[in-house]
């Protein structure tokens, strides 16, 4: 028996679009560490936390390391959704230090590095498919 999955709740929709348009309108803004506004410029969490603080009202840690150990579902990759934290491991080891926001077709948006400026890459590039940890959903807080 196939277990049928009910549609997302229409607010949760609505703030995943929010959070969509929100981090494709940052797409250009020069990368800045430490920043954390359009107006300054962003590194690839604040970008994260501005865009989440601003268009679904929803608080996350300032730091990669902070959002890799917030209280949310983990998602498959091949289960992602818009708005979904994707988390990478771009230094030694296997720890978090880099992420960006899924916005669908396989594409996600970041603050790179420096000299950069916020653009959409894609997961499938073998860089980011060697670095990937995992996704994380804070939108699930909404059903709380």
């Amino acid at each position: 028996m196939t277990k049928v999955q009910s549609p997302p709740p229409v607010d949760k929709l609505l703030k995943a679009n929010d959070i969509l348009f929100s981090a494709l309108g940052q797409v250009g803004i020069p990368y800045r560490y430490g920043g954390s506004t359009p107006d300054s410029g962003f590194d690839c969490s604040g970008l994260i936390q501005y865009v989440y603080a601003a268009s679904a009202n929803i608080k996350l840690p300032r730091t990669v390391a902070g959002m890799y150990r917030i209280d949310a579902p983990v998602v498959d990759e091949d289960k992602l959704q818009a708005g979904d934290l994707v988390i990478f491991a771009t230094g030694w080891g296997d720890r978090p230090s880099h992420a960006g926001i899924y916005v669908g077709e396989g594409r996600f948006v970041h603050a790179p590095s420096s000299g950069g400026a916020v653009r959409m890459d894609y997961l499938s590039e073998e860089y980011w498919q060697r670095s990937y940890l995992n996704a994380k959903r804070p939108l699930a807080a909404l059903d709380q």
